[in-house]
């Protein structure tokens, strides 16, 4: 076997440093000062380079958080991960600058974009809504939070439009259950619909799909348990005609109406 002759610990010593130096920052990006990584990274965002960018922003950490280039880092590196549409990523981002820069003035700014990265996540009506959820969530802490804030307004609107979301989500489902002839629970899941939603423009399609499921429930019932479910589908068209009297679908809902008190008037005089 060949006989290794130790490197001197002094040699060794100097190789490594002068390899730290000649590296500041690892990989493709270099820089010397916390400020100088900052400008790059702010430059690489500015050119539409994020993955570059957050290199850059990641590197002024190497100095450490408490340097006068860091809460500007940690807030831009929160910004860059959304724009290259990493809105986990971006949500941690957001979180940690509230977190630790608590006192900068653009708190605010962080927590309505952190609620704006939920908001970019929430899918198509017919998928999971968890993000929908958490966005409408942060929405409201950010209005809480920040009343006077200008962007409340915008706020508002955006939970207005996810909560629509919710309520298609929530009539999709009664759908399907109304496909499949399950009218009970189709009955239910619109009633739940308009329970919970009853400010979306959704709530009057709600009820009129309830007064459609009992309807349909009581025709596939025994005798015996008709006239209760008529009676249900008889109150949903009554709160229609009260809370949305101008509702484009007042026609259908009155069709089946008819049919809903031709069908009591045979239960009861055969009961």
């Amino acid at each position: 076997m060949r006989n290794l002759k130790p490197v001197p610990s002094l040699l060794l010593t100097l190789t490594l440093a002068v390899l730290l130096s000649a590296c500041a920052g690892s990989g493709r990006v270099r820089y010397d000062t916390p400020q100088e990584a900052y400008d790059k990274g702010l430059a690489e965002y500015e050119a539409g380079d994020f993955i570059t960018a957050t290199e850059y922003l990641q590197g002024v950490f190497d100095f450490g958080r408490t340097h006068q280039w860091a809460a500007d880092a940690q807030l831009l590196l929160a910004r860059t991960y959304r724009e290259n549409e990493e809105f986990l990523l971006a949500a941690n981002e957001y979180t940690r600058f509230m977190q630790i820069y608590r006192s900068d003035p653009r708190v605010a700014d962080a927590e309505y974009e952190l609620a704006m990265t939920y908001y970019d996540r929430s899918p198509n009506y017919r998928l999971d809504q968890t993000d929908t959820e958490r966005a409408i969530v942060q929405f409201q802490l950010f209005i809480e939070r920040y009343g006077t804030s200008p962007l409340v307004e915008e706020a508002q609107a955006r939970i207005t439009e996810l909560r629509s979301k919710l309520a298609r989500k929530q009539i999709h489902t009664a759908q399907l259950y109304e496909r499949r002839e399950y009218y009970n629970a189709a009955a239910v899941s619109y009633e739940a619909a308009f329970d919970r939603f009853y400010d979306t423009e959704y709530a009057d399609d709600a009820l009129v799909g309830a007064m459609n499921a009992y309807y349909e429930y009581a025709v596939l019932s025994i005798r015996a348990r008709q006239k209760e479910r008529l009676e249900k589908a008889e109150e949903n068209y009554e709160r229609l005609i009260q809370i949305f009297p101008d509702s484009p679908l007042i026609k259908e809902a009155e069709t089946v109406y008819l049919a809903i008190q031709a069908m009591l008037e045979d239960v009861e005089a055969r009961s």
